[in-house]
């Protein structure tokens, strides 16, 4: 254990800090959020049972047609759903992060999915009378004279497509920017999916209340994206008018890139959030990227640290000062809006540690006793701006060098032998007391998690982020 380290523990007692207000009202919306969803999926199931939806149940193909009527309604709900969980909504953003959110939406994306093939499948089978043998002329036939069918075949396509490209497997053999480039067809699913259901949405038009239903879930997705998606980002990227200022090499196959811009302050970007940047620099400027601030904002600078791990990370390296760029933030929740401990333990691996450098720099500022725990495999990232933390605002530094020394441990081999609590332990005897964040690779933050699990860290004091998309 270092030097720094023992400064940074010594003579310190277990202390807890109230739960922040922020925390209390990211609960709060969390659990209300919760709630009209589960509101909103039994209201259509009410409607649905109190038409005649149980009733039709009592005959082959009634039945049928009814199921696939439900299947179809829930569907449609969870996919509009889906959208506002991506729509970068500020009161769920917070409230969940966006590693939560992309969970929830993933899991609401593939239920609303499997929803929509039942009701293309019960319905068509339906309207054959219940004969398997018919179903191939009955979808033809409704494919084209059924009013709005024909654009929600090319949305269903859209929707394949994007389910297909977002199963674990795909999206392991595609760069990031032809993913993100795919998944936006899945706006153009959504919207062709709307005539459809007005022209022959039975549950859409029984009566008042349900169209008006209807299309106030329809106006909030949409709304949800124009403005948050669209109109803030173009707001922000004109009036904040952010530019690169130099590029420079931090070794190992990173770079960091800083920028300036006009009232900075303005934003409200917060240590250990991300923007998602577009640099107007040439061919390929529609692709966004998703970058983590790695120093502290002050209101006058912006600092992102990149690892070279593809074309739009290598790219950056060419970029000259001046350089504008658009960007959509910040996001992210890694940061101490949840903080309920007073003594805070950061632990990143490789270019994870960069949202943690800003998160050590500024609570570090702010007196709090802070300890780094780093993981790399030669040389680590900011080694003298950490060195300049450790003594300025006495940051312990636990260095965790190697390789991972084996499979199913997050260590490095040069933290020697032992089992990964025991070593934890040895360096950080109060984890169990502390707020926890973590940031790296999927498969090793879950490592990482089961053993502060095993620590006794509580589960609602550890935050994490992830480089999955």
């Amino acid at each position: 254990m270092t030097a720094t380290l023992h400064r940074a523990l010594a003579g310190r007692s277990p202390r807890h800090v109230a739960r922040a207000p922020s925390a209390v009202r990211d609960r709060r919306v969390r659990t209300a959020a919760e709630a009209v969803l589960a509101a909103s999926l039994s209201l259509v199931v009410f409607w649905w049972a109190s038409g005649g939806g149980l009733a039709d149940l009592g005959g082959w193909a009634s039945g049928l047609d009814s199921l696939g009527r439900v299947t179809g309604l829930l569907a449609s709900l969870l996919l509009l759903a889906q959208v506002v969980l991506m729509a970068r909504v500020p009161l769920l953003e917070q409230a969940f992060g966006q590693d939560r959110l992309a969970r929830v939406h993933r899991l609401v994306g593939f239920t609303s999915f499997t929803g929509m093939l039942a009701h293309i499948g019960l319905i068509t089978w339906g309207y054959a009378a219940g004969d398997l043998t018919r179903v191939p002329g009955e979808a033809w036939d409704l494919t084209v004279d059924y009013p709005g069918m024909l654009l929600a075949v090319g949305g269903t396509a859209c929707l394949v497509m994007v389910v297909v490209t977002s199963v674990r497997a795909a999206r392991a053999r595609l760069r990031y920017e032809t993913w993100h480039l795919l998944h936006l067809y899945a706006y153009l699913g959504v919207g062709l999916a709307l005539p459809h259901q007005l022209w022959t949405g039975q549950e859409f038009l029984v009566s008042t209340a349900r169209t008006v239903f209807w299309w106030t879930l329809w106006g909030l997705a949409a709304g949800s994206v124009l403005v948050w998606r669209i109109g803030v980002p173009l707001r922000r990227s004109l009036r904040h008018r952010i530019a690169v200022t130099s590029v420079v090499d931090e070794g190992d196959g990173c770079l960091s890139v800083r920028l300036v811009g006009r009232h900075l302050d303005e934003l409200d970007a917060r240590a250990g959030q991300f923007f998602t940047w577009r640099f107007l620099s040439g061919p390929g400027w529609t692709r966004a990227h998703p970058y983590s601030l790695s120093a502290a904002p002050d209101g006058r600078h912006l600092r992102i640290t990149v690892k070279d791990l593809g074309d739009g990370s290598r790219a950056l390296r060419r970029l000259r000062a001046g350089t504008r760029v658009l960007v959509e933030g910040p996001y992210g929740r890694l940061t101490d809006r949840a903080g309920t401990a007073s003594r805070i333990a950061l632990i990143g691996a490789g270019v994870g540690i960069t949202p943690l450098r800003a998160l050590a720099e500024e609570l570090g500022t702010s007196g709090r006793d802070v300890v780094v725990l780093h993981r790399f495999t030669v040389e680590p990232l900011f080694p003298r701006e950490f060195t300049a933390l450790a003594r300025e605002h006495r940051v312990g530094l636990v260095p965790l060098p190697g390789p991972r020394r084996a499979g199913d441990s997050w260590l490095g081999d040069g933290v020697g032998g032992g089992s990964d609590l025991s070593a934890l332990l040895a360096r950080v005897p109060d984890i169990a007391e502390r707020e926890v964040y973590v940031c790296g690779p999927d498969p090793w933050t879950r490592l990482v998690r089961q053993t502060l699990t095993a620590a006794g860290t509580p589960t609602d004091r550890v935050h994490t982020e992830t480089f999955d998309w």
